[in-house]
């Protein structure tokens, strides 16, 4: 749907150039059910991405500890992929 604006004089405007920014194109007016749908998809996607990320930056973390310091904790190597995974 286009809408044309009243408030602006063509006349002073220099040529096609002027006239077209007159016109203002609205073409997309989202509709209220689709609305939380998307927000709850990306909200979702979001989850999922900070999850992964939490789980990625606790291994990083594990991995880098020696085996004393992982001994001191009560984990060893084997332990690390469980630890993240529970995150």
């Amino acid at each position: 749907m286009a809408v044309y604006d009243y408030s602006r004089d063509a006349s002073g405007a220099a040529g096609l150039a002027g006239r077209i920014g007159n016109v203002f194109v609205s073409g997309f007016a989202p509709v209220a059910d689709e609305t939380p749908r998307s927000a709850g998809l990306f909200a979702t996607l979001f989850g999922i991405v900070a999850e992964w990320n939490d789980a990625r930056m606790t291994r990083k973390s594990l991995e880098a500890l020696t085996d004393r310091e992982l001994d001191d904790i009560g984990l060893t190597r084997g332990d690390i992929a469980a630890i993240a995974r529970r995150r």
